[in-house]
């Protein structure tokens, strides 16, 4: 609804804008304004101001900037009439109503719910009476505790034809609760039934966590296993997702991601494991509307399938509707789960850590986009791979958005490169044999016109190559030289990047081998660089870096090449501030050079004098 500005001006001088930010950011006074870290991007130094005589904020780091509306509603994901409300009861002034008509469909709506709230009790009590013993014994068989029932408010609708109507028919009468989706009308002509019987309940709520809707998964072999309530004045399945209103609290404070799984109980488990990011669709596909809606709550959500061939459909379908919608900023990532697993078994079998893991091995949309052609069909001809590139260019088209569309074809383009490169660079085919007159004998084929050689790689480049590749095949090395490792400063930015990535994955799993890591690496994006690193023109520089080399051997290998590296980079400074020298005799340039022979000094003596 439309507010009148006058109102919403009152709500801006009524309330505090520091008060309000410093709720979420520890705020410290310098004159007129406030200062402290952004909530909306991560930083050390503070870049966030609060002009409270003004009432706005601004960040000079992402730019962030608004007033305690928007404030309220980015920190607490609430849409711009909920922030209003929420924020008009701290005021203490009454929201205003734009016209009878919106009135009358509030209090329609309010009436509804009221239905809806007396129906969630009635479910509550009767799962712990005994009529729900069946079905609390199958939520403790799931790993439901009690706190998680009260907090999810997980019901039961007994067996019987009429039971809630009854209980609900002195308060509400039956065309309210058809309209409800609580009862619906017999197709035979006889009185009205429960829409939900024998079902163990799942309350649905909208986004402030409002039941708007329920959930039943039948107890037993009946048909359908989980039945939704049908669309109403307040429930729309296609743009709902289970568990939106925990998510949106989450991913406001900072808790973790927002992941998307299967079903009630996987949204069930993960928040009770502490995922609290956890939604789910409401037995569909994932649609347009809903992935809009995770956009709201985060810029890259967690798609979570099953690692089945149905998983790899529906995650197919997920790709298909969100391609069209991306924008700068906002996207889908893709996390596998193993095959016979899904959430809710994998943690009560394998635990915490192994959902964890699942999740920090998610790729982003592209990288899956890539796989999903990939997997289509095979490669291994000319045709087949025009066949490939010209999918890999239709999906591309999808993308409305053209900076998104031009960085996918880009990201899509070098991939191709990096795939091919391989399979087209063989050793070139000897020339035939001439025939009587000089031309190619009969049915002979051309000879195939080798590619052009590619330049040297730099000295350089080649010691950071083989110092990663050393690791990529002995990652038990890292427990040694960890800190050697990430004290080197790399001149090539993809190997930095890459160094980042296996020094963080060694923080958090130190214990992973060979292939492990190098599968993680791959799955994440980093798939060609671990190829081009394990190639025959690296590790024919190094033995030590080879996947057969001894233990031992492989530590005094790397060390050595890392000193050879800090060699090439000493030498490298030292002509650079002699050359500066050269140019200009400056004081700052003679402090420079000293500085390097110093140091130079301090590496001869770590390394036993090597550094020449």
């Amino acid at each position: 609804m439309a507010f009148p500005p006058n109102f919403l001006e009152e709500i801006r001088q009524r309330l505090s804008l520091a008060s309000a930010v410093s709720r979420r950011v520890k705020l410290q006074r310098r004159g007129r304004e406030f200062t402290g870290l952004c909530p909306f991007h991560k930083e050390k130094t503070p870049s966030f101001s609060v002009v409270e005589d003004k009432g706005f904020y601004h960040c000079f780091g992402c730019g962030a900037h608004g007033d305690v509306i928007s404030f309220t509603m980015q920190t607490s994901n609430l849409s711009f009439p909920e922030a209003v409300e929420q924020l008009a009861k701290e005021a203490g002034l009454e929201v205003p109503r734009a016209s009878p008509e919106e009135r009358q469909r509030a209090q329609r709506q309010a009436t509804l719910r009221g239905a809806l709230d007396a129906a969630t009790k009635y479910f509550e009590e009767q799962l712990h009476g005994p009529a729900g013993r069946e079905a609390l014994a199958y939520l403790g068989k799931r790993g439901v505790d009690a706190d998680t029932v009260s907090r999810f408010r997980l019901g039961y609708a007994p067996d019987r034809r009429d039971g809630l109507k009854r209980a609900l028919a002195k308060e509400f009468p039956e065309p309210l609760l058809l309209e409800a989706g609580l009862v619906r009308k017999s197709e035979d002509g006889r009185e009205s039934y429960d829409y939900f019987r024998n079902r163990v309940i799942f309350p649905i709520g909208d986004r402030g966590g409002r039941i708007i809707a329920f959930g039943g998964r039948v107890l037993g072999d009946g048909q359908p296993k989980y039945l939704n309530s049908p669309e109403t004045p307040l429930f729309e399945k296609g743009r709902v997702l289970y568990g939106w209103a925990q998510a949106r609290a989450a991913a406001g404070g900072g808790r973790g991601p927002v992941i998307v799984v299967e079903g009630y109980m996987d949204v069930i488990a993960l928040q009770k494991a502490g995922f609290v990011g956890a939604v789910a669709p409401l037995g569909t596909a994932l649609t347009e509307k809903q992935i809009e809606e995770l956009w709201r709550i985060a810029p890259e959500p967690i798609l979570c399938f099953d690692g089945d061939s149905a998983g790899l459909r529906a995650a197919g379908r997920a790709v298909g509707r969100a391609l069209p919608l991306l924008k700068p900023g906002v996207t889908l990532r893709f996390a596998t789960l193993p095959e016979g697993e899904d959430p809710d078994t994998l943690i009560l079998h394998h635990g915490v850590p192994a959902m964890r893991e699942v999740l920090d091995r998610a790729r982003p949309l592209a990288e899956f986009l890539w796989t999903l052609e990939l997997q289509a069909g095979p490669v291994d001809t000319p045709e087949r791979r025009a066949a490939f590139e010209r999918r890999l260019e239709d999906r591309c088209r999808e993308i409305a958005d053209r900076t998104v569309q031009s960085h996918y074809q880009r990201f899509l383009r070098e991939r191709l490169f990096e795939y091919f490169r391989p399979k087209y660079n063989r050793p070139r085919v000897q020339p035939v044999t001439a025939g009587r007159f000089g031309g190619r004998r009969s049915g002979a084929l051309p000879p195939v016109v080798e590619a052009p050689p590619q330049p040297p790689v730099p000295l350089g480049r080649r010691q950071e190559e083989v110092l990663l590749a050393a690791v990529l095949n002995h990652p038990h090395l890292l427990g040694e030289v960890a800190e050697e490792l990430a004290s080197l400063e790399f001149s090539a930015a993809d190997l930095d990047k890459l160094c980042q990535e296996i020094l963080h994955l060694h923080g958090l799993r130190p214990d992973l081998d060979a292939e492990a890591l190098q599968l993680h690496l791959s799955e994440n994006g980093y798939a060609a660089a671990v190829e081009s690193l394990l190639k025959p023109q690296v590790l024919n520089h190094a033995s030590f870096a080879r996947r057969d080399a001894e233990v031992d051997v492989v530590l005094v290998g790397w060390r050595h090449a890392r000193t050879q590296f800090l060699r090439r980079r000493h030498s490298g400074q030292v002509a650079e501030a002699e050359r500066a020298l050269a140019d200009g005799m400056t004081e700052a340039g003679w402090a420079r050079l000293k500085a390097l022979h110093e140091e130079r000094e301090d590496e001869d003596k770590a390394t036993g004098g090597l550094i020449e």
